[in-house]
């Protein structure tokens, strides 16, 4: 895939930080994206990290990215942006604001500049994957410069599946 092919790479261009981009076969009809993507790309699922949004006290939107291996708490993210209570956003609502497809969701280059919370486990390895901007496109990047290009706090937001 050439440079500039999704929202997400033009940042990550533009942020000048090192990244690889990979593809892989995604079946849009089956649900549980994350997982295929850590499966395709031959990588543990504790690496591979989705993009969520969800709505914080009844109006603010937040960006939550957990690793596919578990789930989003709700009660964890709220309490990381200082919230009372969350919800995730319904899938039309998140593709609305991201500009993005659910399964392809990518953190980087949304349409609106929302905050972003990443769980703590992120910083455990070297370099974890996210979505590129589309299904079967993931970049992997080092946490630290996924934290810094996206302004993104960390805090204890995954539980267990």
């Amino acid at each position: 895939m050439a440079r500039g092919g999704t929202p997400a790479i033009v940042v990550l261009d533009a942020a000048a930080v090192p990244y690889r981009v990979h593809e892989f076969e995604a079946d849009p009809t089956k649900r549980g994206f994350g997982r295929a993507a850590a499966s395709a790309l031959d990588v543990e699922p504790e690496r591979v990290f989705k993009t969520l949004l969800a709505t914080v006290d009844d109006h603010d939107h937040v960006v939550a990215i957990v690793p596919v291996s578990g789930q989003l708490s709700l009660k964890e993210l709220a309490a990381a942006v200082r919230g009372k209570r969350a919800e995730m956003c319904p899938p039309e609502t998140a593709e609305r604001l991201t500009g993005y497809v659910v399964g392809g969701i990518s953190p980087f280059g949304q349409k609106r500049a929302l905050p972003v919370v990443i769980d703590e486990t992120c910083v455990l390895f070297d370099s974890i994957f996210v979505s590129g901007g589309r299904r079967g496109l993931d970049i992997e990047i080092a946490p630290d410069d996924l934290i810094r290009v996206l302004g993104a706090v960390t805090a204890p937001i995954a539980s267990d599946d």
